[in-house]
């Protein structure tokens, strides 16, 4: 039946005007599309302190952090769960940002089951090092026990989606590597292993990064094809090292030293490994430099902040994006408020208790000087980064994986 005249006089206007909105948003979609994230199954940790999600939990050891206030920043409430923070890691985030599980689960947890990693799992143990004897100071997993658990879940895994399902998520994944600083700092510098006397600080620097190189061969061999491998962070200005440098104040130069030739010789020998081995692509995070920018420029989370549309209600999520360079979909750091979204105020020291000297068992929730907001600080405690601040390493890891791997 045909439609009256008015009633065709009245629609017309409507209908131009949805066309124009039609092709409005074609356009505007057009001009942001980005593409989808990459097909990654699943993201495999291996490391110490800075990545592990609760291995130590399960094993005889005093290097703890299941116990408040650990964790008290956590989504959902206060969650202690073995990290060395007040929430997430870089690997949780870098995993959620993949359409992935927002915590990477610990191999040892016993809450979680092959299903859970199947999608992402961490072998990680807090105060491990390359060096075993590293691992020995404090009774925690040494990295030859991390690749051990890491065979054993590659026979799980083929056993719960079959061989060829598990050979895609283990070539396909994504690989998160942390560690290195406990070698230094708990090992060759303290003195308790005899490493000191067995190598020269150069000596041992050759050492550790053949071990690196063994390390990166082996979990190769076993399917590893895209890795993340971080250097060493400015160690001499982690809050505990300024405090034991006290009669000289700042950070330990000596240190930095140490780290700058190391990571040097890392970023080499993975530029020899990787060609030497086409199929295997290791992104090299410059944690250094990532580190001291934010320790010399405490504000820089603040100026990234601004960048959000100015439309944006200043109390809904932050995002803090690179906006030249969101071609990769566009992680964002999201904060619930502009308080955490401003520039770090305390780059020296931690905020649990003084910040000055506890980690672990010293960090607890009878500390009566324990800061409010982590978010105002570079530091958890005296050696780990606020989740704040591993947002932001995060993003920078992702980046490179866009750049390198994917």
């Amino acid at each position: 039946m045909a439609s009256p005249p008015g009633h065709r006089r009245a629609c017309a206007p409507r209908q131009a005007a949805a066309a124009i909105l039609l092709a409005l948003s074609c356009c505007c979609l057009r001009g942001s599309a980005r593409p989808a994230p990459p097909d990654v199954p699943a993201v495999i940790v291996f490391g110490d302190s800075t990545v592990d999600t609760g291995n130590n939990n399960a094993i005889g050891t005093v290097l703890k952090s299941n116990f408040a206030p650990y964790g008290r920043d956590m989504a959902g409430g206060p969650r202690p769960t073995g990290r060395f923070c007040n929430g997430r890691l870089p690997a949780d985030f870098i995993s959620e940002a993949l359409g992935l599980p927002p915590l990477v689960p610990a191999y040892l947890d016993p809450a979680y089951g092959i299903q859970d990693f199947a999608r992402g799992v961490c072998f990680a143990s807090a105060g491990t090092g390359l060096d075993n004897k590293t691992a020995g100071v404090l009774s925690v997993i040494p990295l030859w026990k991390e690749v051990e658990y890491f065979k054993e879940y590659q026979r799980r895994l083929r056993r719960h989606a079959g061989r060829a399902r598990a050979r895609r998520i283990v070539s396909d994944a994504l690989y998160v590597v942390s560690i290195g600083t406990n070698d230094f700092l708990e090992n060759y510098f303290l003195l308790v292993t005899g490493r000191f006397a067995e190598f020269t600080v150069a000596g041992f620097e050759d050492f550790l990064v053949a071990q690196a190189e063994r390390f990166l061969a082996e979990i190769h061999r076993l399917g590893a094809r895209r890795v993340t491998f971080a250097g060493l962070s400015p160690i001499g200005c982690l809050p505990l090292e300024r405090t034991l440098n006290a009669l000289r104040g700042g950070c330990v130069e000596e240190y930095n030293q140490v780290a700058r030739d190391y990571n040097a010789k890392l970023l080499a020998m993975l530029r020899r490994l990787t060609a030497s081995r086409p199929a295997l692509k290791v992104a090299y995070i410059d944690v250094y430099h990532n580190m001291l920018d934010l320790i010399t420029n405490p504000a820089t989370l603040g100026e990234l902040a601004s960048k959000r549309p100015a439309a944006e209600s200043p109390m809904k999520n932050v995002a803090i994006c690179e906006l030249d360079r969101n071609s990769h979909g566009g992680f964002c750091l999201e904060f619930s408020d502009d308080r955490a979204a401003a520039g770090l105020e305390n780059v020296e020291e931690g905020c649990c208790a003084t910040g000055k000297v506890e980690m672990s068992y010293l960090c607890n929730d009878k500390s009566p000087m324990t800061c409010e907001d982590a978010g105002k600080y570079f530091f958890w405690d005296s050696f780990h980064p606020t989740e704040k601040v591993n947002q932001f390493f995060a993003k920078k890891t992702l980046d490179l994986c866009y750049e390198q791997l994917f």
